[in-house]
């Protein structure tokens, strides 16, 4: 039996210097509420709120659900607040900003800057016959430059799907709604508390938790443009690893979309871990070469910036220690 939904804040709540305006959205971890700051501004803010292992029946404190599910709880919560921390020293404009983090009501909040305009996920529901190949790699590619930075500060994200891709009214993507701290509870209250989004999380994701790494999130990129393209997800990673019913779709898809963009897709899309790409700059320089050689299907403003992104990923390899192209 599935746990009780949690009582958000109520319109009008101060919370520090925030008012509350209104519930954004709500999941199995969290809700996030649209506020405004002392000056007025709207911020979004996420409350670590997991159900199954705490609940909020009335006024504003978070209360554990038993002594046993307090400290893990507790465990959460830390490492809510660290994910927030790091994330605090991000700036990089393809990546959510987050403006502040801290403690109250027994719980912790992460304040973010507040966007505007819609997800991938509702693009992908207004579009008739698929994203157009041109703006899946101007998304992409930008989507990628923040998630480099993302895995350059030792963060995976996690939960990446096109739910939390959102476009910005300029066209710009940002990157929303990390999975790494949640991940942090694991299958302790999975059984209550979906921790992956089935169809855009790596078979890792299920067991073998000690192989999470970068390629889980590309496995979730590759799943990410299949939905672009089909309009939903490929089958779940479970599903597939019992009985595997995914199609090439560099065979199913063929002429609808370039060839290497759908040989990506399933590379990026093997249940293996080590036989996917093992780094962003991979994928990233995979969209690159595609967009060069599809002058058709080009994305304004995408490929005048290519020498500059190229010349960015050589850099960020001599910063790892690595020679350029290796």
């Amino acid at each position: 039996m599935p746990p009780p939904n949690n009582m958000p804040l109520e319109r009008g709540y101060q919370l520090l210097n925030y008012t509350i305006v209104k519930q954004l959205s709500a999941g199995g971890f969290s809700i996030v509420y649209l506020a405004h700051d002392e000056h007025d501004q709207p911020v979004a803010i996420k409350e670590y709120l997991p159900n199954g292992l705490a609940l909020r029946s009335e006024g504003d404190r978070v209360l554990a659900t038993s002594a046993d599910n307090l400290a893990l709880f507790r465990h959460g919560m830390k490492c809510f607040f660290e994910e927030g921390k790091t994330l605090a020293q991000i700036r990089h404009p393809n990546v959510v900003r987050v403006v502040n983090f801290f403690r109250a009501n027994e719980t912790v909040y992460m304040v973010m800057e507040y966007e505007r305009g819609r997800t991938l996920q509702k693009e992908i529901q207004i579009t008739e016959g698929g994203v157009k190949e041109n703006m899946i790699l101007y998304v992409f590619v930008h989507l990628l430059n923040g998630l480099r930075e993302v895995h350059l500060q030792k963060l995976l994200h996690l939960d990446i799907k096109p739910a939390n891709i959102y476009i910005r009214r300029d066209g710009s993507p940002v990157l929303l709604d990390f999975g790494s701290a949640r991940e942090a509870l694991g299958d302790k209250i999975s059984k209550f508390t979906p921790m992956y989004t089935p169809g855009f999380a790596s078979p890792e994701h299920y067991s073998d938790r000690e192989k999470l790494g970068p390629w889980s999130d590309i496995y979730s990129v590759g799943a990410s443009i299949f939905a672009c393209m089909s309009g939903l997800a490929p089958q779940a990673a479970d599903q597939r690893t019992r009985e595997d019913k995914y199609q090439s779709v560099a065979k199913l898809w063929a002429g609808r979309y370039s060839k290497r963009l759908l040989e990506l897709i399933d590379w990026c899309l093997v249940l293996d871990p080590l036989g996917r790409p093992q780094s962003v700059r991979e994928v990233q320089k995979e969209l690159l070469e595609i967009a060069a050689s599809e002058p058709d299907k080009r994305p304004i403003g995408l490929f005048s910036g290519f020498k500059d992104t190229v010349t960015k990923l050589g850099k960020i390899e001599l910063r790892l220690g690595r020679a350029p192209g290796k």
